[in-house]
């Protein structure tokens, strides 16, 4: 898989914000879709947000109103507002070419741990 470079994260407390961004390096043409999963420790693995070339973005129920994705070319950017104990999981950037649940990925980023806790 090709690589994303993640920046961001780290430790926040309850009703706190932090962003996460994530760049692809040295690929031409536009990533169709981009996004983040998550997975805390004991659950499964869940897509958290994601964005299309065009536009389109998705939000899991949980984080609805709190984060939001915006991205230019391929760059993708998490802005993750008040911020709950919950939201503890280690984050991963994805990219794919052709799949917006970003499942089939061929960009991947090497995750980012963020931690909510006071």
């Amino acid at each position: 898989q090709e690589q994303l470079v993640e920046s961001g994260g780290g430790l926040a407390q309850p009703g706190g914000s932090l962003e996460l961004s994530c760049a692809a390096s040295g690929v031409s043409f536009n990533i169709y879709a981009m996004g983040w999963f998550r997975q805390a420790p004991g659950k499964q693995r869940e897509l958290v947000a994601a964005i299309t070339s065009g536009g389109v973005t998705y939000l899991h129920d949980s984080v609805k109103g709190r984060f939001s994705i915006s991205r230019d070319k391929n760059s993708v950017h998490l802005q993750m507002n008040s911020l709950k104990p919950e939201d503890t999981a280690l984050y991963s950037c994805r990219g794919s070419d052709y799949d917006h649940r970003l499942i089939e990925s061929q960009y991947w980023g090497q995750g980012t741990q963020v931690t909510v806790s006071s």
